[in-house]
């Protein structure tokens, strides 16, 4: 469990399951939209998937309400044994919670966590270049843009069926550039 100032990140529950439902039913990005739910039974299932050491519901303090989701996963970038010491977040915030600086505060405690406690040398992220809250708070994190990939990944479909490719932007952080003490 991580704590800030007005949130609490900890492990998903089944009590979960309303909150969680309200932002996974009508994703706000497309990169979402495979974690799209139409029902309560399919928010539980959802709620099974994200029980592992590093998904974190994002909880207000004032209500116990779920608000969102930051989760990263370790891999590594170099053949054979090397460390797993780099992650991707992924952060979704019910769009009732935007703009109000959830994300962010959200952001950095995992990222505390990410390099202080999991020992993450390199965090990177990708979003869309239509995203420009994502890309915000990327820069807002003190990440870098590393590139932008034209066309890089498909998320959806258009009305014939045919692939709907999205420009992305990849920000990235090294363990020794984070200054969020």
């Amino acid at each position: 469990m991580l704590e800030t100032k007005r949130l609490i990140l900890r492990p998903f529950n089944e009590n979960d399951i309303q909150d969680v439902f309200e932002y996974l039913n009508q994703p706000q990005v497309n990169c979402f939209a495979c974690m799209h739910v139409d029902t309560l039974e399919e928010t539980k299932q959802a709620i099974q998937q994200r029980l592992d050491e590093t998904t974190f519901a994002i909880v207000l303090k004032e209500n116990n309400k779920v608000i969102g989701e930051i989760m990263a996963h370790p891999e590594s970038v170099a053949p054979t044994e090397s460390p797993l010491d780099t992650y991707s977040p992924c952060w979704l915030l019910n769009q009732n919670y935007h703009q109000q600086g959830y994300a962010f505060e959200a952001a950095v405690a995992f990222f505390d966590y990410l390099f202080n406690q999991k020992n993450a040398r390199r965090i990177y992220a990708y979003t869309e270049d239509y995203n420009f809250p994502s890309q915000h708070l990327c820069e807002k994190l003190g990440m870098r843009k590393e590139g932008i990939f034209k066309e890089f990944v498909s998320f959806i479909n258009n009305e014939d069926g045919n692939p709907i490719y999205e420009n992305t932007i990849q920000y990235a952080i090294l363990k020794k550039e984070w200054n969020h003490e």
